[in-house]
């Protein structure tokens, strides 16, 4: 397959496979004309790349993940990786929680609410930022 069919069948950018071959992800075959062309193989590493980078996960620990006898999947990154995904997710409840306590609280004045004053608290202590970047790390 030439890199403009490669494109159409895997909805990437033809510039997006050019630094994909660039940074050694993948390879192509050869040349027809100008223009580089592709085994099939290349759609299930694209895939692998398109799914590892909706994961969170860099194009260094992807390519690491490509060997020639075919893929390699790092299991204990996977399961760190969901680690934190599901880290995130809690703090991110959390958050969701707070604001919905924001929106419907039955005090007229928030600042007289206990839950909201509570929130504050851990806000101007810096616990919600530090909470946030050990979330994000």
């Amino acid at each position: 397959m030439d890199i403009a069919e490669v494109a159409k069948r895997s909805g990437m950018a033809a510039s997006a496979l050019r630094y994909y071959e660039k940074k050694g992800l993948i390879a192509s075959t050869g040349r027809q004309g100008l223009r580089r062309t592709f085994g099939k193989e290349v759609l299930d590493q694209l895939a692998l790349i398109s799914l590892g980078q909706a994961a969170g996960l860099s194009l260094d620990d992807i390519g690491a993940m490509f060997t020639p006898g075919g893929p390699r999947i790092d299991r204990a990154l996977l399961a760190a990786r969901a680690d934190e995904i599901d880290a995130l997710v809690r703090r991110l409840k959390a958050m969701s929680k707070g604001l919905r306590h924001a929106a419907a609280c039955p005090e007229e004045n928030h600042m007289d609410c206990p839950t909201f004053r509570k929130l504050l608290d851990a806000a101007a202590s810096g616990a919600i930022q530090r909470r946030w970047k050990q979330a994000l790390s």
